[in-house]
């Protein structure tokens, strides 16, 4: 028995058009598809929200007069105003960090475990590490070209307004989402979530412990901050003119002090009736700073990329090794 076929049915069927995604790839593409098209979202609608801002403060700052005009010259209101716009966007953007934590590391293998997926995946003739790897993979590329994108993009719209950025560099947001940092501490907080994920097995209880752990974590980076460098120290006479040095500077302690170096509260004498002569008979003659100059600020940041990666790296050895010893 033969079966029947029209004439050219098999010259007009077109080929399958080969995919260029194979494998474990096209799988983790099909798998994790939502938070692939959300992290494009926020990437578009972040950058254009970048330049739309960007735009509108230079022409309000050059309506003002500047850059003809020194910064300090415009007046509290454009001055300030353009300081406060850019340390709110940093405060926003730096929330990207607890969100990619919490929605796309939690879930990652949590998910897979609780439903099912991981154990028929790892049945098949993909091996357990291979489809790890490929889960990790798939997440610190996506989470790494999501916050290198959007913190390039903002340092692009710093840059352009630098006498404006805010003048403690280091204590507020604008130290966090610079590119060095702000990718290194999201790839630290995506493995946080994924490791507490498959330890916890269950994926709400994983999205909530990463957000409390990560929120720890951001106050504990910021207490030691000041950690990452060593301040250098100046002293200059006490009613002089603060030298350039100070410029942009972070203060980390001051004192007033005697011309032989000895130390004082920068309260000492305050109370006194004549706190000039107080002062002249102790001998104190220099104000005394310990500070961050500007120049400091990269070699900070890439020190806390550092840590950040290698505690990444460590999460990611613990996560290799429960997955490797215990059941899915």
């Amino acid at each position: 028995m033969s079966t029947l076929t029209r004439p050219g049915d098999t010259e007009s069927a077109a080929p399958a058009k080969a995919r260029r995604l194979r494998g474990l790839a096209w799988l983790m593409f099909r798998r994790h598809r939502p938070a692939l098209l959300t992290c494009l979202a926020l990437v578009v609608l972040g950058g254009a929200w970048i330049v739309y801002e960007r735009g509108a403060m230079l022409d309000t700052l050059h309506a003002a007069g500047w850059p003809g005009k020194p910064a300090d010259a415009l007046g509290d209101n454009v001055a300030g105003n353009a300081s406060e716009t850019l340390n709110s966007f940093a405060v926003n953007l730096s929330f990207l960090t607890t969100v990619l934590a919490v929605f796309v590391g939690a879930p990652l293998l949590a998910s897979d475990i609780e439903n099912g997926t991981a154990r028929l995946a790892t049945t098949q003739s993909v091996t357990r590490r291979r489809w790890l790897l490929a889960k990790l993979g798939f997440a610190l590329l996506l989470v790494t070209l999501t916050t290198a994108a959007l913190s390039g993009l903002f340092a692009w719209w710093r840059g352009s307004v630098t006498p404006f950025n805010p003048h403690d560099w280091l204590h507020d947001s604008s130290f966090d989402t610079t590119v060095p940092v702000f990718v290194s501490f999201a790839l630290f907080s995506t493995v946080l979530g994924i490791t507490i994920g498959a330890l916890i097995r269950r994926t709400v209880p994983a999205m909530v412990l990463t957000f409390l752990i990560g929120y720890a974590t951001s106050i504990a980076f910021d207490l030691v901050k000041d950690r990452l460098a060593t301040p250098r120290r100046i002293a200059f006479p006490l009613e002089g003119v603060r030298p350039a040095a100070l410029d942009q500077a972070v203060l980390v302690d001051n004192w007033i002090g005697t011309a032989s170096g000895e130390l004082h509260g920068w309260g000492t004498c305050a109370n006194d009736a004549v706190p000039e002569a107080c002062r002249a008979k102790m001998g104190i003659v220099n104000s005394v700073w310990d500070y961050f100059g500007k120049d400091q600020m990269a070699g900070m940041q890439w020190a806390a990329s550092g840590i950040f990666l290698v505690l990444a790296g460590l999460l990611v050895a613990l996560l290799f090794w429960r997955t490797r010893r215990g059941p899915f």
